[in-house]
């Protein structure tokens, strides 16, 4: 018997139930038409903003709003850019004030060079930001013991990096997103390193809940066929997660009995 079909396959962060696990960025595109035209064929529903960096008050110049529209989206705005906790907790401040968001993506950098997350930091702006009411999903290594204190200080959401952010290189240690999926009580999704459909679909056969993707598919040849494969490869991944795998055998295991044979 199968399952239940994956249209009806949900999931809840801070209690706000989606139904699309494909969460897709709002930088790097060629303008905001292309960004909102790739965000549609990916069938998100959440966007991350980067608030220090994107466009949401300036009406002399395009605004992402007039694009990919607040009422059909969820924005997600992030700290993008921070290196200090201070500057993160100031940078989400300033977007609650602007938008009145309260769910929130917290990343804080360490350095320029590789965009590791800074996870002592992290942690410090985590705490800053729960105890002024934010509901905060973080960007964080994919580290299994920080995974867990991020969680229990509160983090709505768990954002593993795959690999370094832009790089497009596919999750690097399966392993440890393994051990941070199977040990949280909030949900995980990878976040960065990303690179073509079959990262992705890597990402949900481990069961993740979600994947966090911009230049996978912003620097993609065509960005809004690109989007409409990760849609796919999300699903294929989620659904064979959910269908249990084949066991993993050192020997053949022949398709048809060997008993019997004329």
């Amino acid at each position: 018997m199968s399952g239940p079909d994956i249209s009806d396959d949900s999931w809840t962060v801070a209690g706000r139930t989606f139904h699309s696990r494909l969460i897709i960025g709002t930088g790097k595109y060629k303008d905001y038409a292309v960004n909102a035209a790739a965000a549609e064929a990916a069938g998100a529903e959440i966007v991350t903003v980067a608030v220090r960096r994107v466009n949401l008050s300036d009406p002399s110049q395009p605004m992402l709003v007039d694009y990919v529209k607040p009422d059909r989206f969820t924005y997600l705005p992030n700290t993008a850019g921070c290196f200090t906790g201070e500057e993160a907790v100031r940078t989400l401040r300033l977007a609650r004030e602007a938008g009145g968001w309260d769910l929130v993506k917290l990343e804080v950098l360490s350095d320029t060079r590789t965009l590791f997350p800074d996870m002592e930091e992290t942690l410090r702006a985590l705490k800053m930001l729960v105890a002024e009411g934010f509901k905060v999903m973080v960007y964080c290594s994919d580290d299994p013991v920080y995974a867990r204190k991020l969680e229990d200080a509160g983090a709505v959401a768990i954002m593993p990096l795959g690999a370094l952010i832009g790089s497009g290189l596919g999750i690097q240690n399966k392993l440890n997103i393994h051990l941070i999926v199977d040990q949280a009580k909030v949900p995980v999704l990878v976040d960065a390193g990303v690179g073509t459909a079959s990262d992705a679909a890597v990402a949900m056969e481990l069961g993740c809940d979600g994947v966090l993707m911009n230049t996978a598919i912003a620097e993609a040849r065509d960005p809004i066929r690109m989007a409409r494969a990760m849609k796919h490869a999300v699903i294929a991944g989620r659904e064979a997660y959910l269908a249990g795998r084949m066991p993993r055998r050192m020997y053949a295991d022949p398709s048809s009995p060997m008993a019997g044979l004329i």
